[in-house]
Formats: C-alpha cells, sequence, structure tokens
C-alpha cells in the first residue's frame, strides 16, 4: 500500500489536533480545580527565551491548517497575529483547525504533490515542493508546538501522560 500525502498530513494533523483539543480539556478542568487562573497558563513559557502556550497553540493551528492552505497557495509565511487569545479562544482555535481540515478532500491534498510552495517571512524565502514543505518543515514544527504546549500544561501539574499526547489512533478496522 501506498501512503498518500494525505494519509501522511491531514490525518496526522487530525489525530494530534484531536490529542491538543484533549490536552487543552484536561489543562482546563485542572487549572479550575487548582485554582490557576487560565491567563497565567496562557502566557506561561518553559524558558524565558521561548515563545509562550498562547504562541505554541496558535502554532499547531498553523502547521496544520494553515500547512495545508499555504500548500494550495504555494505561499506559507509565519502565522498572522491572532491578537489577546484567551484560553477559550485557543480552545476555538483548535477546534477550527480540526473542522476546517475535516473538510479537506483526500483528493486535493494528494494533488498538491510536486507543486511549488515558498516559505517566506520578510524577505527570506525558501523554496520547496509541496510535500517536502509538509514532510521536512510543517510536521516537524507542528509537533514541536503540540509537545511545547502539552509540556506547558505538563509542568503546571497537569496530569497528563503519553496517551493524552497520542490522541486517537488510527487502528485496523474489524473486518
Amino acid at each position: 500500500m501506498a501512503l498518500s500525502l494525505y494519509d501522511a498530513t491531514v490525518a496526522s494533523f487530525q489525530q494530534t489536533l484531536g490529542a491538543v483539543a484533549g490536552v487543552l480539556e484536561r489543562g482546563r478542568t485542572f487549572c479550575g480545580e487548582k485554582g490557576i487562573d487560565l491567563a497565567e497558563i496562557v502566557d506561561t513559557r518553559l524558558y524565558p527565551d521561548m515563545l509562550p502556550f498562547r504562541f505554541q497553540v496558535v502554532a499547531v493551528h498553523h502547521h496544520s491548517q494553515g500547512a495545508i492552505a499555504g500548500a494550495k497557495a504555494g505561499l506559507f509565511q509565519p502565522p498572522a497575529d491572532f491578537g489577546p487569545l484567551d484560553y477559550a479562544g485557543l480552545q476555538k482555535l483548535i477546534a477550527d483547525s480540526q473542522t476546517a481540515l475535516a473538510g479537506v478532500s483526500r483528493d486535493e491534498v494528494d494533488a498538491l504533490a510536486g507543486k511549488d510552495v515558498t516559505f517566506q517571512m520578510r524577505d527570506f524565502k525558501i523554496p520547496f515542493t509541496a510535500e517536502n514543505f509538509l514532510f521536512s518543515f510543517s510536521l516537524p514544527n507542528f509537533y514541536f508546538h503540540a509537545t511545547t504546549a502539552y509540556d506547558i500544561l505538563r509542568s503546571r501539574g497537569a496530569p497528563l501522560g503519553k496517551r493524552d499526547f497520542l490522541g486517537p489512533l488510527r487502528m485496523k478496522s474489524a473486518a
């Protein structure tokens, strides 16, 4: 069986977006139970020179839904300023990403193979093919930021484990 571009990207994005949605909900519940202000979580950093939790979640959105949109358009740029998103706004962003990706067809993603995609930040440009952009740039960034968001919540004491990060596995269906 050949692995399609859709299976390697959209299906993987959906799995981890489901996990991130669950991690965010567990984090919200934990903070409520412990009296931790969610605004404090949104601004939490693992280290002073790292971007805060808010950015990590925005980047998860951007390197999933935004990566597919960028591959379609042939241009991917750093995420727009979403303004001061609160915790509920971050949860909505992930839900919106899941909804948007659910509306993307296998055929339209698989048709991106070989298409030119440019990453551009100001005057700096990196040329890719769609599959190289998705596999070597967006997927690694997507997992990095999902992991960092998980780690921030975990570092604050949220009761999370590997199963929470893995999300809904794509198991063999019963025949």
